[in-house]
């Protein structure tokens, strides 16, 4: 069973950057696609990007269009989610879930996605 693990999560001020990681515990995350949503306190989880398998194909949320990027490292077996010019809208736990196939399919809906990670924590704030 594919089990994922996001790490890069943390506490910056608007303006800043991080870079979050989503590891796959076999060699398979390459052959899916892979999409990140995030939940802030009290609202419902939302889609913030997506990446096919072969990264020809690449989706982003509108709030973060411009200024987040996605991008898969098939070497490390990992998918990257690098976050600039932060907001405080941007604060909540981040997520990373496979999709069924190799494609977006559903995407910005979670019903396609089939395996999640536990979540990684990023606050934006001054």
């Amino acid at each position: 069973q594919l089990q994922l693990v996001e790490s890069g999560g943390g506490l910056v001020q608007p303006g800043g950057s991080l870079r979050l990681s989503c590891a796959a515990s076999d060699g398979t995350l390459r052959y899916l696609a892979i999409g990140w949503f995030r939940q802030a306190p009290g609202k419902e989880r939302e889609g913030v990007s997506c990446i096919s398998s072969t990264s020809g194909s690449l989706d982003y949320s509108d709030s973060v269009k411009g200024r987040f990027t996605i991008s898969r490292d098939n070497a490390k077996n990992t998918v990257t989610l690098q976050m600039n010019s932060l907001k405080p809208e941007d604060t909540g736990v981040y997520y990373c879930a496979a999709n069924v196939e190799r494609f977006c399919t559903g995407y910005p809906g979670t019903h396609f996605f089939n395996s999640w990670g536990r979540g990684t924590q990023v606050i934006v704030s001054s």
